[in-house]
């Protein structure tokens, strides 16, 4: 992974310092609120609901063993001893107090981590898929290439104020795990067919929110010499032509859509043809350090399949429950990467306590040669695992309550903090997730209804990544109570759809009932080998309308005291 170099450090330490000393007038009176907000944003701090909220990023969601120990220190000292893992691959404190921030960033710079571009209307963290370099269908590991982009956006001069907040992410697989077609620009990397070289097909314009939009292919094609120089053209003409005088219509995805692909691409490419592109573009010597730095780590030569770990799947059920949801396969003989669920059943998705903190920090540095990832599902990767050490590390996982088998199940949900946190949620996301999780708790239940993506927004800002969601639940208010909308058939994979209306929303004690309908259907209409999302496809979303439309809001009127 990528270690800070001189000026890293002293740019994150200069940062500490100035913001230190931005509180101390701030707790004095020197500034007011609206003076402190852009500053405070600046460095990834919010004012929520009940308490300030510290973002804090990951890049490419790349942790080491003593980051995690370090930002389990922090929950413990400066939180209430647990921390939150975002759809962004960052981690949030949602109970910092402001006097306490600097100190806060003051540990997270001894550990090469800080704040900086997590909030505001900048290019924010750059994201990758989390199986980045261990995946066999992957042809380059994607996170020399988001780190590059980390660097030259970091502090950019032109776009730290951009008209909103800017969001990459990079995939060198042929599934895409990071969701790149639904951010601001997405980069996959891919051979050219004639040449043979390698380079990146560009896509613009997807995000989700109110208007949710699908990104377009802008570029089938890109040297990756030319990488830089191509994404400054993007941000130049978004930064010069989107739209300020209204918020909402001021991402990127609105000025595709107003201008069209074809109008978009051809300003890109005026302006590309403009600048000077070795005075952008990245010397190759620099992209071969960085690269360096995610070289594959010293594997064992071993055999394809372990002796003991299959001798463990046979002896043990439950382990080879766990396995089989939560294991994913190495491109290296004898390895294996294993996802770590943050889906207990029942508890909030994405929370993790310092406890478990310190417990994966201490298998990541022991079985998986001191790295971790987080996942944008915000689950915990432990990428590098010899076969034969998986049972041990599970047996670890189940003493922590870290061992739920539920991988991209049903109960694998993703869910914004919404009401019970947010200042913009308008409904409750947690206690949706933590209901379904225990309607299908079921283990034989979830292994029958086989892969299947819940996401939740409580609001309309789908920090939730519901629009994507194979079942979207989208928290609104209405009339003084929490109503839920449906939406069915997202998509967030290289097959990337945005999921369309059910109905009318619903209250928030009928949702696991509908839920469970439109598994019904599912599981009577489905064909041999169908997954959720396939039959959806196939069959279209009419006949789970007609069961959600007749049977939900049926159920709705009845009197609480009604016999079903």
């Amino acid at each position: 992974m990528y270690r800070y170099d001189q000026f890293d450090e002293r740019f994150v330490r200069e940062r500490v310092a100035q913001f230190r000393a931005q509180v101390k007038r701030r707790l004095d009176g020197s500034l007011s609120d609206d003076e402190f907000k852009p500053l405070r944003l600046m460095n990834g701090l919010y004012l929520q609901l009940h308490a300030y909220m510290l973002r804090i990023a990951v890049p490419y969601g790349t942790l080491a063993s003593r980051q995690l120990r370090q930002l389990a220190l922090i929950a413990d000292r400066y939180d209430r001893g647990y921390g939150h893992f975002t759809t962004r691959q960052n981690m949030q404190f949602n109970w910092a107090k402001l006097r306490d921030v600097p100190d806060i960033l003051g540990l997270l710079a001894d550990v090469e981590m800080h704040c900086i571009q997590t909030s505001g209307n900048c290019i924010r963290n750059v994201t990758a898929d989390h199986f980045a370099g261990v995946a066999a269908d992957e042809l380059e590991d994607p996170r020399p290439t988001a780190e590059l982009i980390r660097q030259w956006s970091s502090l950019h001069p032109e776009f730290s104020f951009l008209p909103r907040k800017f969001k990459i992410a990079v995939t060198g697989a042929e599934h895409d795990r990071a969701a790149v077609k639904v951010h601001d620009i997405g980069l996959r990397i891919l051979r050219h067919p004639d040449t043979g070289e390698t380079g990146y097909e560009v896509i613009v314009g997807g995000g989700l929110g109110r208007t949710p939009y699908v990104g377009k292919v802008v570029r089938e094609f890109l040297p990756r010499r030319d990488l830089l120089a191509y994404l400054e053209a993007i941000v130049r003409v978004y930064n010069a032509d989107g739209r300020r005088d209204n918020k909402f219509k001021a991402r990127i995805k609105i000025l595709v859509h107003e201008i069209g692909t074809e109008e978009f691409r051809r300003r890109v490419e005026e302006e590309f043809a403009q600048l000077d592109g070795p005075t952008i573009n990245a010397d190759p010597e620099e992209v071969a350090r960085i690269a360096a730095y995610f070289a594959p780590p010293a594997y064992e030569k071993l055999p394809a399949k372990s002796n003991a770990y299959e001798a463990h799947r046979a002896a043990n059920p439950a382990f080879a429950t766990w396995a089989d949801a939560n294991v994913f396969p190495h491109r290296v003989p004898g390895y294996a990467a294993l996802t770590i669920s943050l889906k207990a059943i029942g508890e909030a998705p994405g929370d993790i306590s310092s406890e478990q903190m310190r417990l994966v920090a201490d298998l990541a540095e022991k079985y998986s040669f001191d790295e971790l990832r987080v996942t944008h599902m915000q689950n915990v990767v432990l990428a590098h695992v010899r076969q034969a050490d998986l049972f041990a590390v599970w047996q670890k996982l189940c003493e922590a309550g870290l061992a739920t088998p539920n991988v991209g199940l049903i109960t694998d949900i993703i869910a914004c903090p919404g009401l019970d946190y947010c200042a913009l949620a308008t409904a409750r996301s947690i206690p949706i997730a933590q209901a379904l999780s225990k309607r299908f708790a079921d283990q034989a239940r979830q292994k029958e209804i086989g892969p299947l993506g819940i996401k939740i927004s409580g609001c309309i800002n789908a920090c939730g990544h519901h629009h994507i969601g194979n079942i979207g639940i989208l928290g609104l208010e209405k009339n003084g109570v929490e109503n839920y909308q449906i939406t069915l058939g997202g998509d967030a994979t290289e097959n990337a759809a945005i999921g369309g209306h059910l109905g009318p929303g619903i209250d928030a004690k009928d949702v696991p009932d509908a839920i469970e309908r439109l598994v019904d259907v599912y599981l009577a209409q489905r064909e041999d080998g169908e997954i959720f999302i396939d039959t959806v496809r196939r069959i279209g979303v009419t006949p789970f309308k007609e069961v959600f439309v007749a049977k939900t809001h049926a159920k709705s009127k009845e009197p609480e005291n009604a016999v079903a």
